[in-house]
């Protein structure tokens, strides 16, 4: 941070802090956490579209921050990310056809007659037309947009997909069917899936595994049923226990987090958590739990839990 007339450094935000995790291929990992506790900010820092301050991105045993201009252009290939807004991340002034084409054209896979065979397999595979090549993103519906940004991060077939709230800003109905497809995608090319969502029931649907984030910090990690069944730190019952129940005869009782997510440049002492958590002693606002694991494939963050 810089303030002043001069604008000197006046600070630090750590918008993701001593965050590890690993996605193996043909995994999804879920990363669920509420709105600006970091996801989209590691999310693009896995892929350097911002650079981390420290730390190692491995991708296939090489370190992704470490390659120079030319290496990290050929990696590219192998990592994309499909963004939230489907409308901003489409160029208005490009068809449909050339902002498909457009990695396939940078990276030299195809040119001429096999450029525009591979637009339309790739289109027909997200479930648009060929013919809509021709057409400009304000003539497809928010659906058919978000699979216009799906065919184009497929398009090198990548082995990695940073996928940022992909269906956020859909429909519920087109929700579904952009979840299917993105696993039906997985299943045939084993694209492994970084899925970051503020939507538990989306997590739940698409996920292997399931990361919760809290101001930077991956506060628990478990496999999907496993972190559903048995959630151990009291920021994922809180999470989970605002999610709806189908059936009307079952009552749940809603945990209620007082406050506000703090200020990541700001941060309270100890436990980050410890500001809202209704389960805090006196030793959570005195020393930051590690992230340990506690049983098998499952990983917690909080002094109370490891006791359990």
């Amino acid at each position: 941070m810089r303030a002043g007339f001069f604008s000197r450094p006046s600070g630090a935000i750590r918008a993701v802090d001593d965050v590890s995790f690993s996605v193996a291929p043909g995994e999804t990992l879920g990363l669920v956490g509420e709105s600006g506790c970091g996801k989209t900010t590691l999310g693009r820092a896995v892929l350097r579209l911002v650079e981390p301050s420290a730390g190692e991105v491995m991708l296939d045993g090489h370190n992704i921050l470490a390659l120079k201009k030319e290496e990290l252009r050929a990696a590219r290939k192998r990592m994309q990310i499909i963004f939230q807004d489907p409308w901003s991340s489409l160029n208005p002034r490009m068809t449909a056809g050339r902002i498909i084409a457009e990695p396939l054209q940078i990276h030299g896979v195809a040119k001429g007659k096999e450029l525009w065979e591979r637009v339309a397999e790739l289109m027909a595979q997200v479930g648009l037309r060929p013919e809509q090549m021709r057409r400009y993103p304000h003539e497809f519906s928010g659906g058919q947009r978000q699979r216009i940004g799906i065919a184009r991060a497929v398009a090198l077939n990548p082995s990695f997909i940073v996928a940022d709230e992909p269906v956020s800003a859909l429909d519920v109905s087109v929700q579904a069917q952009v979840l299917n497809l993105l696993m039906d995608l997985k299943e045939k090319f084993g694209m492994a899936y970084l899925f970051i969502s503020h939507d538990l029931s989306v997590i739940r649907h698409i996920s292997d595994r399931v990361a919760v984030m809290y101001l930077g910090k991956i506060v628990e990690e478990a496999p999907r049923d496993e972190l559903f069944k048995n959630p151990l730190h009291p920021y994922t019952r809180a999470l989970l226990s605002a999610l709806p129940v189908p059936d009307p005869q079952t009552r749940r009782k809603t945990i209620m987090l007082s406050g506000d997510l703090p200020s990541p440049a700001n941060p309270p002492p100890g436990c980050y958590f410890h500001t809202r958590c209704p389960l805090k002693e006196t030793r959570c606002m005195e020393h930051i739990p590690q992230l340990k694991t506690v049983s098998n494939g499952h990983k917690v963050a909080c002094l109370l839990a490891e006791e359990r």
